[in-house]
């Protein structure tokens, strides 16, 4: 299964690497590139995935459903506080518990 799932992903990568080639805006703007004097190197990614699908007729197996585990509240601590700060990132001072 794992040569039909890679047949595919490659089909699909390049359809859109075709799809972008051909496409008059992205060609038009590496075009204004190269008269600037630049090269320009365009990488996309993408994350495709590929599941299963039951046979027809074949019995479909149902997940059963769990209560969903209560959410605990947490504290944002002086530590975790002084990481933020380190990090550039402003946390609020409140005294509200989140949730």
């Amino acid at each position: 299964m794992d040569d039909v799932v890679n047949r595919f992903a490659r089909e699909l990568a390049d359809a859109i690497a075709a799809a972008v080639a051909e496409n008059a805006e992205v060609e038009a703007c590496r075009e204004r590139v190269r008269a600037a004097g630049y090269d320009m190197k365009v990488s996309l990614e993408a994350v495709v995935g590929f599941v299963s699908r039951p046979a027809p007729g074949a019995p479909v197996r149902t997940a059963t459903a769990r209560a969903a585990a209560p959410r605990r509240a947490m504290e944002v601590t002086a530590n975790d506080r002084r990481f933020l700060r380190s990090l550039r990132i402003a946390a609020d001072e409140t005294t509200e518990r989140v949730e």
